[in-house]
């Protein structure tokens, strides 16, 4: 039986590691002809791991170092990524980063920086992906929101606007190009086991915990699968929706 994007081949920012990493993976492992790898310069390495990783199931993957902060960058992975492959069949824009701070104690600079990975990063992906994708037939783009773009926790404000803002560009994403072959939908995961969450203070993570059902991590293997839900044609009729991976926090 082939795999769920046998043949597709798209890129997935942000996987160095975390939900990037596993999401590059499980492309892979469900028929990906091609995954474009691509993190800042700084982590390189472990960007080349995932390549590493991937290869080694016998999937096929490259590296390219980025910032998706940079228009120029983001303009040329999607170059990149059909130099490679031939094509751009998906995206997953998913770098993103945190900031555990109050309205009042954040610093301007560290609001800028949030806004502009965890927004800015998104809208300049879609920019150069769509055009690229409407060149070709379509595509399925998949964002990184968060459940915290769908509801509040204390001391998160930045990256909770960030992430509303994910939520709501996507929608628009979706509308405009929803009779162009091109489906925008994002994922919006709860409290998930990764680099970001492991060296918050055991108290935070409890915190980062209660609004869900299910007392436990998530995986980010878990929110991987989602993702390649939602890229796959499986989820044809579906396009503009956060998708909740929250243990049943939305539901309380």
């Amino acid at each position: 039986m082939p795999g769920l994007v046998e043949g597709k081949a798209g890129l997935v920012t942000g996987s160095a590691g975390g939900i990037g990493r596993a999401t590059a993976l499980a492309l892979a492992r469900e028929g990906a002809s091609g995954v474009m790898v691509t993190d800042l310069a700084s982590r390189r390495e472990d960007g080349e791991e995932t390549v590493h990783l991937i290869e080694q199931e016998g999937g096929h993957a490259v590296f390219v170092a980025g910032d998706v902060t940079v228009a120029a960058d983001c303009q040329a992975l999607v170059a990149q990524t059909v130099e490679a492959f031939g094509r751009l069949d998906f995206a997953h824009n998913n770098a993103g980063v945190e900031l555990q701070e109050t309205i009042v104690g954040t610093e301007e600079a560290d609001w800028e920086r949030v806004i502009a990975v965890n927004l800015k990063g998104v809208w300049l992906g879609m920019k150069y992906q769509i055009p690229q994708m409407l060149e070709h037939g379509g595509g399925s783009i998949v964002n990184t929101a968060s459940l915290a773009g769908l509801m509040a926790v204390p001391s998160l404000a930045a990256y909770i606007a960030s992430k509303h803002g994910v939520v709501g560009l996507t929608r628009a994403a979706a509308v405009e190009v929803a009779n162009d072959g091109i489906r925008v939908n994002c994922v919006c995961p709860a409290a998930i086991r990764t680099a970001m969450m492991d060296i918050l203070p055991e108290e935070r993570q409890l915190e980062l915990l209660a609004p869900q059902a299910m007392k436990r991590f998530g995986e980010p293997a878990e929110v991987a699968e989602s993702v390649v839900w939602l890229v796959s044609d499986r989820s044809s009729f579906v396009t503009g929706t956060a998708l909740s991976v929250d243990a049943g926090a939305m539901a309380q």
